[in-house]
């Protein structure tokens, strides 16, 4: 199958490969984003695979050729650092965007494709206690019912809303049943029952109810490594991959998997040790068998039998913030010196 995989790098912008991995390819010149730039996020779009959304330092960047080429798109995110990107599984002109340190972190929605955005209450504080300014770090779209939006705040909460955004509520802490406010990432499993995931810095929750009781799953307690970092289902399947550290950015990491609805979950086996914490996961549903984990300190990892077995590929690279990969072959512009 033809595919193009990305990573985005704090430093090295998106790099990608064409060839399956054998080489990879900084950003030419002129991009919008620059090639030594800041990328927080990938999103790749659903009914299209050419279209590719990137969460940079100049704010949300789009690209229609599998990741070549790259255009800001002119909106209220200019300037802003986007740490987050959705879609709606029923719509996908229907999306959400959370912004970040150093910017102010905010909500943003759009319904027309990500050409034009709309900023969301509430108003999210400009410090917060542990990593001094906030990031939005997730934000998903219920695939049940397209009027209920979550958003995750590193650190400063997890945030509901069940009118498209026009009014929130947080059930983090004393709220609910999430118990930690630093959250990372927040995603559903189809089922039946539909089952929500929400992963704090050093725990996962899982609700079969819409977020009405709670199951947690204390890292440290439950696996040995503290740091939770983010969990990703594998595409048409119940299977949740859980992605754990000693710590940010750690030493070593480990991938969890639960095949029924997050109620246990089991270690799989790494050909090799990490050398920091998981950060980001990356699938897609043209190939669900075809995943791809990336570290903090720049290992990435390839799995091509569903999450069985994970060997890291031959490049390193600076630091991965996220990965993500789509079914086009992608055609490199003409040779640029940098």
């Amino acid at each position: 199958m033809n595919k193009t995989i990305l990573v985005a790098t704090a430093g090295q912008g998106i790099l990608r490969s064409s060839d399956n991995g054998k080489s990879w390819k900084r950003l030419d010149l002129d991009q919008d984003i620059e090639f030594d730039g800041v990328v927080r996020s990938l999103a790749v779009h659903p009914a299209n695979p050419s279209v590719v959304f990137a969460g940079a330092d100049v704010g949300l960047c789009k690209s229609t050729d599998g990741g070549v080429n790259w255009k800001r798109i002119d909106s209220i995110l200019n300037g802003q650092t986007v740490w987050s990107i959705c879609f709606d599984p029923s719509n996908p002109n229907h999306m959400l965007c959370g912004t970040g340190a150093p910017s102010r972190a905010g909500f943003f929605r759009s319904t027309d494709g990500g050409e034009s955005w709309t900023k969301l209450p509430p108003e999210i504080p400009e410090r917060c206690a542990g990593v001094s300014k906030p990031r939005v770090l997730t934000c998903a779209i219920d695939p049940s019912n397209s009027k209920h939006l979550w958003f995750g705040i590193e650190e400063g909460g997890l945030f509901r809303s069940r009118d498209a955004g026009e009014t929130w509520e947080r059930i983090d802490g004393e709220r609910g049943g999430v118990a930690n406010s630093d959250i990372h990432c927040v995603t559903f499993i189809p089922g039946p029952p539909q089952t929500l995931l929400v992963v704090v810095v050093n725990a996962i929750y899982v609700s079969k109810d819409d977020g009405k009781t709670w199951k947690g799953f204390n890292a440290k307690l439950e696996w040995t490594l503290r740091y939770a970092r983010t969990v990703r289902v594998r595409p048409g399947t119940n299977e949740a991959f859980l992605v754990i550290g000693d710590s940010t950015p750690g030493h070593t990491s480990k991938v969890l998997k639960s095949t029924d609805l997050g109620e246990t979950w089991a270690e799989v086996p790494l050909i090799q040790s990490p050398n920091s914490a998981f950060w980001a996961v990356g699938v897609h549903e043209a190939d669900p068998l075809l995943m791809f984990a990336g570290s903090k300190y720049g290992h990435l990892f390839r799995t091509e039998d569903g999450g069985q077995t994970w060997f890291k590929e031959w490049r390193e690279f600076s630091e991965i913030t996220d990965v993500a990969w789509t079914p086009v072959l992608t055609v490199d512009n003409p040779p640029q010196h940098h």
